[in-house]
């Protein structure tokens, strides 16, 4: 044979090779070989077999080579990897039917039976989607029919899909503030959610036009999400990506852009959260862009189970409503603790940079602490660089668990408004510049245990204190330099402001360090 023949031979082999291992051999099937078709008819039932088949045979790879594939609900089981070539478009139908039988499902916090998932795995393990395609969720057809319902003037007739929820949810549990999202009986599938499962890789893909949330694992173990695009335009509760009572998540290289929170982290609402009683822990969230959405990174307000030990880093959110925020409510319970933030850049900031809120439902009724109570503590937040933002940052906790052991540094925010410190202990500042436009840096309200160290504006306003202080007590301010003219650097009032020290401060470039208000104790401030 001459060389020539032999390269021809070769060549042949090595694409016969290439063609076997995307077909039946070693694990690949070839979806276009097993039943499936890329002209974008409906295939649900021959990609659901081919799933199957592979789970009877230990596993593999479902691969879908470029062209449009439509189909209903899929049921992943252990050991399988959807992958999509770069140019495959997988689409979920919006006909309601394909996502009948109803199936076990959390959604915002609470277990019932629901439509099941565009992708749902229960109780398996080793499951990936990867690659290099699109899958969309066209959820345009579930959102009209949310907004069918909550806009109508007046009671409409139950659909079959309403009166069905009734029949497989008797009894369920759930707290008043929930009323008004039960009365619905209409709950929009998530685009993928794996139940009760471990060792899940989504990576690479983009999925888009979700119904409901986008990637939601729960009661999960071991999950990496890494390299995808999440794209939901202006739409409801088209979160991310949502863990909730996993553990061992990672999430990295994502690029979201959404029409509710980018990434939350969430752990099941009120008593059916606390009666599972899974936290959300060790879960690492880097390089990511957020773009669109309520939130950059949200916890809560679903955090019933428990949050804990969260590292965020070296992410950018530009155009989202808020940056960081942590959220619940009288009722939730549940603890949220051991949060570190760092290295983070935002701009276009909607309204704060940072908040973490126990008044989610707005609630104003003092309540004895018990399981209900939800507790903010050991939260760390440093190296922030923040841009055209309306307000820096809110903590604000309630009269029977203060919000506390909360830290901020080496940050520098540029917003209309400044920082407000209520209810809280415990909190620090220290190489914290907030350029404001109107009021305060830093507004520091029935706070006790706080440190201002080395805080500063470049931009200070006439008659405006860069620290307002009111029935704030045993506080720090120390190590402060003002670098540029300031007329008024601390306001102090309330007849239970008390205990503020001011140690080693420099303060030439201040006109008046302290205005005292009428109803100051004389001894309050401790020059």
């Amino acid at each position: 044979m001459s060389f020539k023949n032999k390269i021809i031979v070769s060549f042949v082999c090595f694409i016969t090779g290439v063609t076997s291992a995307f077909s039946s051999n070693d694990g690949w099937l070839n979806i276009l070989n097993e039943g499936g078709n890329n002209k974008g008819i409906k295939c649900t039932e021959a990609i659901q077999k081919t799933i199957d088949k592979a789970a009877v045979s230990g596993g593999g790879t479902i691969f879908f080579p470029a062209g449009e594939y439509v189909t209903g609900a899929l049921k992943l089981k252990s050991n399988i990897c959807i992958y999509l070539d770069s140019g495959a478009l997988l689409k979920f139908s919006d006909d309601f039917e394909d996502y009948l039988p109803y199936v076990t499902m959390r959604y915002e916090g609470i277990v019932m039976q629901t439509f099941s998932p565009l992708f749902y795995a229960k109780e398996a393990q080793n499951i990936t989607i990867k690659g290099r395609g699109v899958i969309d969720g066209q959820g345009k057809a579930w959102w009209n029919e949310v907004y069918r319902i909550e806009t109508a003037k007046q009671p409409l007739p139950l659909t079959k899909y309403q009166k069905m929820w009734e029949e497989q949810n008797n009894g369920l549990v759930y707290s008043p503030y929930y009323q008004r999202t039960i009365d619905k009986k209409f709950f929009r599938p998530s685009f993928f959610q794996a139940y009760n499962c471990s060792n899940i890789l989504i990576e690479g893909v983009t999925f888009q036009n979700s119904p409901f949330w986008t990637i939601n694992p729960e009661f999960c173990d071991n999950v990496t999400i890494t390299g995808i695009t999440i794209s939901n335009p202006h739409s409801p509760n088209t979160d991310g990506i949502n863990p909730s009572s996993c553990k061992n998540v990672h999430i990295s290289n994502c690029h979201i852009s959404v029409g509710d929170d980018c990434i939350t982290i969430k752990s099941g609402r009120d008593e059916d959260g606390r009666k599972y009683g899974r936290p959300t822990e060790n879960v690492t969230i880097t390089n990511c862009t957020m773009l669109s959405g309520h939130g950059g990174v949200v916890i809560g307000s679903e955090m019933s189970g428990g949050i804990k030990k969260i590292t965020i880093s070296n992410c950018v959110f530009d155009g989202t409503d808020r940056g960081i925020r942590i959220k619940s409510a009288r009722g939730r319970g549940g603890i949220v603790e051991d949060i570190r933030v760092d290295n983070i850049v935002m701009n276009n900031i909607k309204e704060e940079a940072i908040i973490m809120d126990l008044f989610y439902d707005k609630s104003n009724v003092v309540e004895p602490v018990s399981e209900r109570t939800p507790i903010f503590r050991n939260i760390h937040i440093s190296n922030v660089t923040a841009t055209n933002v309306k307000k820096a940052g809110t903590i604000r906790g309630i009269t029977e668990m203060p919000i506390q052991n909360i830290s901020f540094s080496n940050s520098i925010i540029t917003a209309q408004e400044g920082f407000t410190i209520m209810t809280s202990k415990d909190i620090e500042f220290h190489d914290v510049k907030v350029n404001t436009s109107i009021g305060s840096s830093f507004e520091i309200e029935d706070t006790s245990n706080f440190i201002m160290d080395n805080v500063a504006t470049a931009s200070p306003i006439k008659d405006i204190p860069v620290i307002h202080l009111k029935n704030a007590f045993n506080g720090m301010v120390n190590n402060n330099f003002p670098m540029v003219l300031t007329p008024l650097f601390i306001q102090a009032e309330g007849k239970q402001t008390r205990e503020i020290f001011l140690k080693n401060n420099v303060f030439t470039n201040v006109t008046t360090v302290v205005k005292k208000e009428l109803d100051l104790n004389k001894k309050a401030v401790i020059e």
